[in-house]
């Protein structure tokens, strides 16, 4: 059963912008979760994009995201976003939503773990 679900990738050229969005599955404790987006390009291994706390008051990012990308959660309408500014190539990959993540408390780590929900991915491709 599908337990996250991506929208918004696409195509655009580099210095281009795109908004992602994540909905959950509606019996899933979305406002509880530590939430967060990942990205895998070909040939490369899953990459940490942007995670933030259940409560939207942690938020930590990629060093190649920072001052470019921005999470946030709505804990309202249960959705997960990623604002993506100033796209590069280098951003090309499949973008993966993922709920129930562990925040690192000393450091900026954010990890999934056996109990972890993911979407299947949106595609975002940045043309240079």
């Amino acid at each position: 059963q599908v337990q996250l679900v991506e929208s918004g990738g696409g195509s655009v050229e580099a210095g281009g912008s795109l908004r992602l969005s994540c909905t959950i599955r509606r019996d899933l404790p979305f406002r509880m979760y530590n939430m967060g987006w990942f990205r895998e390009a070909p040939g490369t291994g899953r990459e940490m994009v942007a995670c933030v706390k259940e409560n939207g008051g942690r938020k930590i990012y990629g060093d190649a995201m920072k001052g470019r990308f921005t999470i946030s959660k709505d804990n309202t309408k249960k959705t997960l976003y990623l604002q993506m500014n100033n796209l590069k190539p280098e951003d090309t990959a499949v973008y993966y939503c993922a709920a129930d993540l562990l925040l690192g408390v000393s450091d900026d780590s954010c990890e999934g773990h056996g109990s972890s929900h993911w979407g299947r991915g949106t595609q975002v491709t940045v043309a240079s």
